[in-house]
């Protein structure tokens, strides 16, 4: 049904069009306009209606005052008072009238000079339409044919008659005559040709219209056949009555004679009136666009709108960023009206996040009064949603643990959230939605008491839902807060305080079973006629009686000069671990805590109860579970893992037995404890001989690694410095003075901070290769043991020579310069161990050694900091009979250094070759994850499922021999519980015990924001992709799993995301942990943090996660992860510095050829060699003359023109544009954008000029007469850069020794990631440069249009990133299969064998 409503409406219900308003009343009889004051008052100011008003066109809120017809008194009485407010009006008006005027001859004067200053003062505007008086795109109306009639003379022309001469003409009905109107001018009193749009007739200002009027029934826009007519009007309201069936609204206009509809413009008002059109398509294309994408993007919603074709007709070619960013406030008005014609229970779609980006970069006011709305366009057809995934398919563990644990628990949170919200202000109140009385009528309201209802449902009227807060909301829901103070972790609980004895409670139970002279220790004890023995466990009691009681297992008792002792081990319940309130509440977690403490605390005796995986285990997934564990008696409790407090790490218990001679008193918690102690401890061996106040060793061990002489160590770079003085790092030139009026912005930019930047990234570990280990001798003859010192050799890196930093680029990163100065360290300022070699002496290729392992460097050259050279190494170099040759290697590894783990594997016997892991990747996307475990060699992706077909094809293309699923992972995996071995297409599918690693990064889109659940996000979490996968790990129950996600996946619903996927994990029976890295620490040049779940089967290692290759600008590296108030942080000990130097943008990308804006050739030559070692590992090693997909974005004219104007200097962005009239390549030529405000926050500048462009600068509302369009200087970055960092790094260029920011779907200059745009060509970043900033090799194939590729590689897991995290599996896998096989043969090797803890 075509809908249409008066701009006055004040709501939004519609009539029908043609003829169905009864409101009306022809006024032809005889009462045509007399003098402008009664014209005038024709108009409804949509406060009072006058009465004349009244019978224009039929308002909602006027229907309600009339009653049959009769107007109701109080109504007439508001008329004098509005024609009073007039009058003072047309006097404030003649009087700025004069001040213009004198205003405008000294303007005309200026016009002739080229260069206008920048004004220091408001421009005159005309009083009437709003327009700059002295804008060059002013145009006059040209005026009326002599032909041309007035409106009622026109109104009676027997052209325009459809009735037949004996009907008694158009008195005869009740409506307002409707004709249509084309070759149309719009105008204001003054001849100032004007658009109608922009509020001026809701203001009361009169507008006219001129053209030929044609009968109803003529569809034919040309001239032949209407009515010349002029001056009609004054306009009382417009509308749109929706799309005639086709692609163009129907605008009509109402004047107190007749309605017209709008057919073709005049062609002097044509260019206006495109405008119009465009805005109301363009409102189309985004409602009908965002009623099926509720998540996309502003890049997104851009993109469609780009690609979107313009009806025929219309006289514009393409829609652009500039047109949608100019119809915004509009556009935002349509989609609110549609939320408010919309489900009161459906999430409005103005919080989506694209509106939201499009609402804060052009300063959209929200909540306009809906009387002064224009016609919402109605969308006949509201869009039913694409409902998205189907609903999740479970296993009955999973579904058990969401559905009944925790939909109560919401429930109750939702409750006392209520409280919460009853104290939170539910508006911002300054809307004029907010300040609107209740209506009284809406569903919401009628559940309110004061209108009779019950008040249950405390949802505020419809129409008063604040916009303000709804996006504020929205906004703050995606904020997190990485810096919260860090709770101390509640280490020990009870510091074995001393309580008055009560004797009478505690007798011992038969004799000690053994003394040590201070200690008589028992086996048994009497505690409130209750007998205990070691091995029991008991309650304790705390200080504080509020606080629930300890559990612990009792290690040994003993009476000693304290009294009655006991040794606690302390069990941890599950609400002190990450898993807070999710935890089973009778579940326990062992803890390597543990204290002494008198008897007296013992409240009693309770049964905890191991619980071991069952020998069938893998088997076992998705069948009917028992969620409880145990039996609830108050004194029962279960464990099943062991917990790491700081890193998070749920794990299998520790198999270590007592001997038969400390059975008495043996401690797990203390034994763990000691040898960690131990570990750490630095220690010397071997000595060798002492000379000159010393003791020297062969070998030197902490952390489970053991240095000899002759190792590479890494310190960190504050350990010594060269004789080569650094050349002083690249220090930005001095800014030098700007020229203000040229570059207007760039007051904005005071911040020295540039982001993407690599200035504050530390250096990498000083390498060096031990000489000497001695310990100085004491006084008394005896060496110092407890202080270790080495003598080494200190190593150059290219950029520590003197040609600094350009070296490094083009060389190898891992090699090194020997030299022959030497320097003394701390043993404990070593920060690990590598393997230096001289490059001569390898058996294998350079490549070859260097590619097979962590922590390898190689030397060919020595260098010589006095004279500047470099010479051949000497002999003793090259052949100090141990090079790191495989001595003192395979010793077992420290806490977290992995990267001895993976040197174990070199010097291994080679027949533990290891198998590949069978491996499921789920929302695969193009191959990412799978690219990277591929490269690290731990598994086969066998079976992939992607439900997006470019990304899926992409797949394919990379992993030939992959099963790609392109379904919803839901059905599959019914398919599979219920039996089938094939899916409708034939395609096998897994069953269970086939799939050995289970990988994927699910979408979290419905439940992302980091605010609480409340039950729709519950239920749309319950219905998520999460669980689905969750349900995936327990039905195949693989030997690994990862999960990868954003970092705010970890934070998402306070934690409570991260807490039910742990806690799915742990009740499945998997050892877990989680962790946030940077991808740029693992060799991209690109700032990425991700989220990463990891999970291990019973019986498997628990991976740790991989150290860092690369450093990072440390702001990028804020890793640690708040849950509750406490701090986590993962594994990683390479906090600071790294083997590596940072990889930058030039490493990446600096070989590619120069393209343009727009190149489109998918396959072109590389025309040149690699330049740095990043490049010569991306090209890989097989020659490759072709390459693909270096192609970009085209941009439209007026971006192109931006970018040509961005300097090539490092931080350079929008401010720097300068403010001129530029040529684009359309034909068409830019405007000046012009300062027509005092801007309160920011003043003047140096020279007194303007820097508002809006009202609001000034404090006051909005003007949508401020807008302006087609400025070099993107109008809405100023306009709203106050409130929003000044949008830093909008149009902004990478820099070529920075680093790319998050690698995006779709770049855009003004997206969310605005700094997109090449170091030096004028144009954004191409497929392949973003490809690389992922790590992908140049041989990856992409699938697909170039948007496609551009979303395929900005959803993809970086390849460098999965190798690592790939490598850390590998060596879990590999220490199992050594603990596997030394079981069968020798059980003594075992100790060697020991991995972290």
């Amino acid at each position: 049904m075509e809908m249409e409503e008066a701009a006055t409406s004040s709501s939004s219900s519609s009539l029908p069009m043609p003829r169905a308003r009864k409101a009306r009343r022809s006024r032809s009889n005889g009462e045509s306009k007399k003098s402008p004051a009664s014209s005038r008052v024709t108009r409804s100011s949509g406060r009072q209606p006058t009465i004349l008003s009244l019978f224009s066109k039929g308002s909602n809120k006027r229907k309600s005052e009339e009653v049959n017809g009769e107007v109701k008194p109080e109504v007439m009485m508001s008329v004098e008072k509005e024609e009073e407010e007039l009058e003072e009006k047309e006097q404030d008006e003649k009087r700025i009238k004069m001040e213009t005027k004198e205003g405008l001859e000294i303007k005309d004067e200026i016009t002739q000079v080229k260069t206008t200053p920048p004004a220091k003062t408001t421009p005159p505007k005309c009083v009437d339409c709003r327009q700059y008086l002295d804008d060059p795109d002013l145009k006059f109306f040209q005026g009326d044919p002599d032909d041309a009639l007035d409106e009622p003379e026109m109104l009676t022309d027997e052209r325009l008659s459809i009735f037949d001469a004996n009907e008694d003409g158009f008195e005869s009905y009740e409506d307002l005559p409707q004709h249509k109107v084309t070759s149309f001018s719009v105008y204001d009193k003054r001849g100032h040709l004007c658009p109608f749009d922009t509020g001026l007739i809701e203001r009361n200002i009169e507008l006219y219209f001129s053209g030929a009027v044609k009968p109803i029934y003529d569809d034919n826009p040309c001239l032949d056949g209407g009515v010349r007519a002029k001056k009609l009007g004054p306009i009382n309201a417009w509308w749109i009555t929706g799309f005639d069936g086709g692609e163009k609204a129907l605008i009509g206009f109402t004047t107190a004679f007749a309605d017209y509809i709008l057919m073709e413009p005049s062609d002097e008002y044509a260019p206006i009136f495109a405008l119009m059109q465009e805005k109301i398509y363009m409102s189309k294309i985004v409602v009908e666009f965002l009623q099926n994408n509720c998540d996309v993007s502003y890049e997104d919603l851009l993109n469609k709108i780009e690609t979107t074709v313009p009806p025929a007709g219309l006289n514009f070619n393409r829609f652009t960023e500039d047109s949608l960013l100019r119809h915004a406030q509009f556009v935002v008005e349509q989609v609110e009206s549609y939320d408010e014609a919309g489900d009161s229970d459906e999430p409005p779609v103005l919080i989506t996040p694209c509106m939201r980006d499009l609402i804060k970069l052009a300063g959209v006011t929200l909540g306009k009064r809906r009387a002064v709305r224009r016609q919402a366009i109605r969308h006949p057809t509201k869009i039913d949603k694409d409902k998205g995934p189907t609903k999740a398919t479970t296993t009955k563990l999973v579904y058990l643990i969401f559905d009944t644990f925790f939909s109560e628990q919401i429930e109750k949170d939702e409750k006392e959230d209520d409280k919460e919200n009853a104290m939170k202000r539910r508006r911002c109140g300054v809307c004029e939605v907010c300040q609107q009385p209740e209506c009284g009528k809406c569903k919401a309201c009628q559940n309110m008491v004061k209108f009779g209802g019950s008040g249950r449902s405390k949802q505020a009227c419809l129409q008063r839902r604040c916009p303000n807060l709804a996006v504020r909301e929205a906004d703050e829901d995606e904020e997190v807060d990485d810096n919260i103070p860090e709770m101390p972790s509640p280490k020990k609980m009870l510091q074995g305080r001393k309580k008055k004895q009560n004797k009478s409670r505690i007798s011992w139970v038969g004799e000690p079973v053994k003394s040590d002279g201070k200690k008589d220790y028992y086996q048994r004890v009497c505690i409130d006629s209750e007998t205990l023995e070691v091995g029991d466990c008991v309650s304790v009691s705390p200080d504080d009686p509020t606080k629930p009681l300890y559990l612990a297992r009792v290690t040994a008792m003993w009476e000693d000069s304290s009294g009655q002792m006991f040794h606690a081990h302390w069990f941890c319940p599950g609400s002190d671990t990450v898993l807070g309130a999710t935890s089973d509440p009778l579940e326990l977690f062992l803890v390597d805590e543990c204290e002494d403490m008198q008897l007296s605390y013992i409240h009693g005796k309770v049964k905890v109860i191991y619980k071991a995986p069952s020998e069938n285990w893998s088997m076992e997934g998705g069948l009917d579970m028992e969620i409880k564990m145990v039996e609830d008696d108050g004194r029962t409790y279960f464990y099943q893992m062991w917990y790491d407090q700081e890193y998070a790490r749920f794990e299998s218990p520790p198999k270590t037995q007592p001997t038969e001679d400390n059975k008495y008193k043996f401690c797990m918690s203390c034994t763990r404890l000691d040898e960690v102690r131990h570990k750490e401890i630095p220690k010397v061996a071997e000595p060798l001989e002492e000379g000159d106040g010393k003791m020297f060793y062969a070998v030197a061990t902490k952390n489970g690694v053991q240095y000899r002489v002759g190792d590479g160590v890494y310190l960190l770079p504050e350990a010594f410095s060269f004789s080569m003085k650094p050349a002083s790092p690249a220090k930005r030139p001095k800014k030098e003075a700007v020229d203000e009026e040229l570059h207007p912005e760039h007051y904005r930019k005071y911040s020295e901070y540039i982001k993407g930047s690599n200035l504050d990234a530390p250096d990498p570990y000083r390498v060096g290769r031990i000489k000497e280990i001695f310990c100085n001798i004491r006084s008394n003859g005896k060496p110092n043991e407890a202080d270790i010192k080495l003598r080494i050799c200190k190593f150059y890196r290219p950029e520590n020579t003197h040609k600094s930093m350009k070296a490094s680029y083009h060389a190898d990163i891992n090699l090194l310069y020997w030299s022959d100065e030497e320097t003394t360290v701390d043993f404990r300022a070593v920060q690990g161990r590598c393997t230096v070699v001289y490059g001569e002496d390898l058996t294998e290729s350079i490549q070859d050694y260097s590619a097979g392992g962590l922590d390898r460097f190689y030397f060919l050259e020595a260098y010589n900091a006095k004279t500047k050279s470099f010479e051949d190494p000497p002999n003793h170099a090259r052949s100090s009979g141990n090079k790191g040759k495989g001595k003192g290697k395979g010793k077992g590894k420290g806490k977290g250094k992995s990267s001895v783990s993976c040197e174990q594997s070199e010097q291994e016997p080679p027949e533990l070759k290891v198998p590949k892991l069978r491996t499921l990747d789920v929302f695969s996307g193009c191959g990412g994850l799978s690219e990277g475990f591929h490269q690290a060699g731990v598994s086969e992706t066998l079976w992939a499922i992607e439900m997006w077909e470019p990304a899926a094809q992409a797949f394919r293309l990379n992993n030939p021999g992959t099963t790609v699923f392109t379904e919803d992972c839901n059905v599959l995996l019914k398919l599979v519980m219920s039996g089938e071995k094939t899916n409708s297409l034939g395609q096998k599918l897994p069953q269970k015990g086939d799939v050995e690693m289970l990988c994927g990064g699910p979408p979290c889109q419905g439940f992302s924001g980091m605010n609480r659940f409340n039950s729709r996000t519950y239920s749309k979490f319950k219905n998520s992709l999460v669980v689905s996968f969750l349900s995936y790990c327990d039905y195949y129950r693989p030997r690994f799993f990862l999960l990868e996600n954003v970092r705010n996946f970890v934070s998402f619903k306070r934690s409570m995301v991260l807490k039910l996927t742990l806690r799915c994990l742990v009740r499945m029976g998997y050892q877990c942990t989680f962790g946030v890295l940077q991808a740029g620490q693992y060799g991209v040049a690109q700032t990425r943090r991700r989220a990463i779940v990891l999970a291990a089967a019973p019986g498997e290692k628990l991976p740790m996660f991989p150290e860092p290759l690369h450093v990072f600008a440390p702001r990028a590296c804020q890793l640690s992860v708040v849950v509750d108030d406490k701090k986590f942080v993962s594994n990683i000990t390479r906090t600071y510095s790294g083997p590596f130097r940072t990889i930058t943008v030039r490493d990446t990308m600096s070989d590619l050829p120069e393209v343009r804006n727009g190149a489109s050739a998918l396959e072109i030559s590389y025309n040149g060699e690699p330049q740095s070692w990043f490049q010569r590992q991306i090209r890989g090693s097989q020659y490759q003359p072709i390459l693909r997909d270096h192609i970009c974005k085209d941009m439209s004219a007026l971006v192109a023109a931006r970018m040509r104007h961005i300097p090539l200097a490092p931080g350079s962005d929008w401010r720097d544009l300068p403010n001129i009239e530029v040529r684009l390549s359309d034909g068409t030529t830019t405007r000046k954008l012009r300062y027509t405000h005092h801007e309160k926050k920011n003043g003047r500048s140096s020279s007194g000029a303007l820097r508002g462009v809006c009202s609001c600068a000034e404090g006051k509302p909005c003007d949508p007469a401020d807008r302006q369009f087609n400025t070099l200087i993107p109008w809405c970055l100023p306009h709203t850069g106050n409130r929003h960092n000044h949008w830093a790094g909008l149009y902004g260029r990478l820099e070529w020794d920075g680093f790319f920011s998050t690698t995006v779907t779709n770049p855009e200059p003004m997206g969310k990631q605005g700094r997109v745009l090449h170091p030096e060509q004028h144009r954004v970043v191409s497929v392949r440069e973003c490809a690389r900033s992922q790590g992908f090799p140049d041989t990856y194939r992409l699938f697909g249009n170039i948007l496609d590729k551009h979303r395929q590689v900005g959803n993809a897991v970086p390849p460098p990133l999965a190798k690592a995290i790939g490598l850390e599996i590998k060596s879990c896998v590999l220490a199992k299969l050594r603990e596997d096989t030394a079981e069968t043969s020798a059980p003594e090797k075992m100790e060697t064998m020991e991995t972290a803890d």
